[in-house]
């Protein structure tokens, strides 16, 4: 959005998301431009890591770029513990604002990345489609393996639950990555490590009205592991457009939520194919109740802002009895 360029020309991304006021104004700013049922928190999941010792910054035109990525047994046992409470207390002063500024006129998401996720960002040093680096390092250091990603779990459960003690009202756990992993290796070297997150996560109540807070468990590519996201944790499982909502829906299971999963390049063309492709999403959601209609990825920078506008509006008008 021009609003959010406007910032951009004037701030680093992490100046923006270490800064509470322009946070909270980045997040306020599609709730008041797009009719969405949730304001989503303005961070990155990278965040984390600089204090666990493995510092990153974001290169124009290139994304994030870490210092010096982790490529051996000791560079993996060389990161540090936390306190996200204190190291990461912008993010936290944030929600803070947000739930002022909202007041109630919609519910705020928080979310984190997930240990797969932020180990391959930690270990190729930036994005990759390979994953060399980090598959080497997982089939050939296990131990270490398992040793770091449990200590990511430990500390996304921390700051997953001090976003909700913050007043969040859902957390999502993005695995932006999984998809790299067939469901052998996910299970064997992911899915404990997850499971561990949402176990604790389990256990954490609003500090509103003491209830669990709902939590979404999103990853892209993940058609072979759906069954095996679900198994990690999750109330609502996300489902990317390269699988049919209902085909996704039947691998998670139907006494869990799903998101999804409108591709989002289809909001580049005109808007008759889009909403094509959002009745066709709809239709196989078939009704039930559980569906949080979303795009399969993070949109696009070069998509229209009026195109989001209208499938916003054209889903309500759908959905709603």
């Amino acid at each position: 959005m021009s609003e959010y360029r406007s910032l951009r020309e004037r701030y680093s991304l992490l100046d923006l998301c270490r800064t509470p006021d322009l946070a909270t104004e980045v997040t306020l700013q599609p709730v008041r431009r797009i009719d969405v049922d949730a304001a989503i928190l303005f961070s990155d999941l990278l965040l984390p890591l600089e204090p666990l010792g493995i510092r990153f910054d974001f290169i124009h035109g290139e994304g994030p770029a870490i210092e010096n990525p982790l490529r051996s047994d000791a560079d993996l046992a060389a990161i540090r513990r936390f306190e996200p409470r204190e190291e990461l207390s912008y993010v936290l002063d944030t929600i803070r604002q947000l739930k002022q500024a909202l007041s109630g006129r919609v519910p705020l998401i928080g979310f984190a990345g997930a240990p797969f996720t932020l180990a391959s960002y930690a270990i190729e040093g930036g994005h990759s489609t390979s994953f060399a680096h980090t598959k080497a390092l997982m089939y050939g250091h296990p131990t270490a393996w398992h040793r770091f990603c449990d200590t990511l779990a430990d500390v996304i459960g921390d700051y997953l639950t001090a976003q909700v003690e913050a007043g969040v009202d859902a957390v999502q756990v993005f695995d932006s990555w999984v998809g790299a992993l067939n469901s052998a290796d996910y299970r064997e070297f992911i899915l404990p490590h997850s499971k561990k997150i949402f176990d604790r996560l389990a256990c954490v109540r609003s500090p509103a009205d003491g209830e669990r807070v709902p939590t979404i468990h999103f990853g892209v590519g993940t058609a072979s592991i759906l069954g095996d996201l679900r198994e990690a944790g999750g109330d609502v499982i996300g489902a990317d457009w390269r699988t049919p909502l209902d085909d996704a829906w039947e691998r998670i299971g139907s006494d869990r939520g799903i998101q999804g999963n409108l591709d989002p390049t289809v909001l580049l063309g005109p808007l008759e194919r889009v909403f094509a492709a959002t009745d066709e999403v709809i239709a196989r959601a078939g009704g039930r109740p559980g569906h949080i209609f979303n795009l399969g990825h993070g949109i696009l920078p070069s998509t229209p802002v009026e195109h989001v506008q209208a499938v916003a509006r054209y889903v309500h008008q759908k959905t709603r009895s």
